[in-house]
């Protein structure tokens, strides 16, 4: 094992100690350097997978891509885990859908700090621009709880349109919370400031996950049923086109400069990546059993995607577009989530 930069200076200055050097001398300038460079280096991503029927949380260094640890909070977590959110100091944000709770954790201590009651059937959750609300999708209940995260108290209630809310995505300037609602093939466009929803955009066909490109009007949807990705018209409140996928197309991630789509397809086992200017699928990779909702590394360079079925995640080497490696996880992965 090589040395740590600390480590290395200490063996040096006894060496000269037991020289009977009296002189001072400067650490040798490669030892200084990687002591600089190790200082600079930032952390690495981690990847945070809900293990579903576990009750339990993957913690994935995506450097070395092995798992870290499993976060079980003694287990309390529940066995029905849905979508979660990395908050501020360590902290996530887990729906508990068994347990009908949106559960804090504290990831250094694997506790829970807080919780709410949110009824039955939530699944989506979403954090506004500003980090200052999270959004909830219950879909059971056919509305969006409105949190707010230092109090961690529902702050309202707004009803949907649309039936079955599965997904909440907010708008970049955050004005606008959208839902897609699987059970009536729409999505709701949510007027925060009004709260309330001012309408829905018709889809192609049992709308999923989200994302929004980077001028902040286009949305890209996928549709499960239509083996697509939608492609949404915020501002004109319409669907412009539907980009041919796989199988049950269901999660997405959005390139960071908007160049790419990447869809899991569920049923066809496999991760279509779209060009969304050309709207054409420029490749299919084929990943575990039942794909569900992917994430980015924050350099674009791999896709982590939770395969459902198989309990694990894939990992996609977005240059080469080859999968390069699968991670065993807990029994049934929802989704994949990374932050620093």
């Amino acid at each position: 094992m090589r040395a740590t930069p600390a480590r290395a200076l200490t063996g040096w200055a006894l060496a000269l100690l037991l020289a009977g050097v009296a002189c001072q001398r400067s650490p040798p300038a490669e030892h200084a350097d990687d002591a600089s460079a190790a200082a600079k280096a930032p952390a690495p991503a981690l990847a945070y997978v809900p293990n579903q029927r576990s009750g339990t949380i993957s913690v994935i260094d995506t450097d070395t891509d092995v798992v870290l640890r499993t976060l079980s909070a003694q287990g309390q977590l529940g066995k029905r885990l849905q979508q979660l959110l990395v908050g501020p100091s360590g902290h996530l944000y887990v729906i508990d859908a068994q347990g009908h709770r949106l559960l804090e954790l504290d990831t250094a201590r694997d506790q829970i700090l807080r919780s709410v009651d949110i009824g039955e059937n939530a699944e989506g959750i979403a954090v506004s621009p500003a980090g200052d609300q999270l959004a909830v999708c219950v879909e059971g209940q056919n509305q969006v709880m409105l949190i707010d995260p230092a109090r961690f108290t529902i702050g309202a209630r707004i009803p949907t349109q649309g039936r079955a809310p599965e997904h909440c995505v907010y708008s970049p300037d955050g004005a606008w919370l959208l839902t897609s609602n699987e059970g009536s093939d729409d999505l709701d466009v949510i007027d925060l400031k009004a709260g309330k929803s001012t309408g829905v955009i018709a889809t192609s066909g049992h709308p999923r996950g989200m994302a929004f490109a980077p001028d902040g009007t286009t949305v890209y949807v996928a549709q499960e049923t239509a083996n697509a990705v939608d492609v949404i018209d915020l501002a004109a409140r319409r669907r412009v086109a539907s980009i041919p996928a796989g199988l049950r197309t269901a999660g997405l991630a959005l390139a960071r400069d908007g160049s790419r789509v990447y869809a899991s397809n569920g049923g066809a086992g496999t991760v279509s990546v779209i060009d969304p200017m050309a709207r054409r699928a420029l490749a299919e990779i084929a990943v575990g059993q039942r794909p569900w909702n992917p994430a980015l590394t924050p350099d674009g360079r791999k896709l982590y995607v939770a395969n459902g079925r198989s309990n694990s995640v894939s990992v996609i080497d977005t240059t080469t577009l080859k999968q390069i490696k699968q991670i065993a996880v807990g029994d049934m992965p929802w989704g994949v989530v990374i932050a620093r």
